[in-house]
């Protein structure tokens, strides 16, 4: 067996990035989503968001990726949150994320960020946010068919 340990940072938005992700709900959606992954073994070590988007930071084991860990996170808490009425209307999660591996030295400061999400967004917005993570991570947008 092999010794995995792979800090991976995630973040993900609501459809059309709509703010439905409100201060009374996102503590509800965020226990639902760590206790759902706990289930299926995925490690949350920190989850936190705001208004249109929720971010990550998990560890990954043996046999999993990135793409499985988000289907399985996204998947599941799209259906329970619609399940539970929770926004009033059908609720989806945008198909894109956004996913960057975090060294050891970093894990405290990504940490601090995921904590004040709230302190965070009252000075930038979430796509301001998102254009300069773009930028600093030299992301290229592709177009699909």
């Amino acid at each position: 067996m092999g010794f995995v340990k792979i800090w991976i940072h995630l973040v993900w938005t609501t459809k059309r990035r709509e703010p439905v992700l409100t201060k009374e709900i996102r503590p509800y959606i965020f226990r639902h989503i760590r206790e759902n992954a706990r289930g299926k073994g995925i490690f949350i070590d920190h989850i936190n968001g705001y208004d249109e988007h929720v971010h990550c930071l998990i560890s990954l084991s043996v046999g999993q990726n990135i793409d499985k860990v988000m289907m399985l996170l996204k998947g599941e808490s799209s259906n329970w949150i619609n399940k539970n009425n929770l926004i009033g209307k059908k609720f989806e999660w945008q198909k894109e994320y956004f996913a960057a591996s975090v060294s050891e030295s970093g894990i405290n400061r990504v940490r601090a960020y995921i904590r004040n999400q709230e302190r965070h967004h009252k000075k930038r917005s979430y796509n301001r946010e998102w254009t300069k993570i773009v930028e600093k991570y030299k992301f290229e947008t592709f177009v699909t068919g």
